[in-house]
């Protein structure tokens, strides 16, 4: 769910395929993003598809287009990969994948 950019400069779980669900410049959504995900899971959408964005928000809402295309389990990391900001307006201080130490890598 990161886009491009943001899973090759900022990082992502170790291990995580990128789809996009939207990406810049003109962030409309992937018109082929279930087919994309559908051919990567295989199993006729019943294998668990964990999505992860930035703050989560992205992820949360391509998880139910997966649902309504017949994906069965399609849990969303709530905060996402950088977290919700802090009263600074930064990320990866208050909550998210990486700011709870979980594995991530950077191309």
């Amino acid at each position: 769910m990161r886009s491009e950019i943001e899973y090759l400069f900022v990082g992502h779980p170790v291990g995580a395929i990128h789809v996009s669900w939207n990406d810049g410049p003109d962030w409309e959504v992937n018109p082929h993003f279930v087919g994309e995900v559908r051919k990567l899971a295989g199993n006729g959408g019943k294998r668990p598809i964990l999505l992860i964005c930035r703050s989560g928000n992205r992820s949360e809402t391509a998880g139910h287009t997966l649902l309504e295309a017949g994906f069965e389990e399609v849990p969303n990391v709530q905060h996402g990969f950088e977290g919700e900001l802090d009263e600074r307006h930064h990320r990866n201080s208050v909550n998210g994948w990486r700011f709870d130490g979980l594995p991530w890598e950077q191309c």
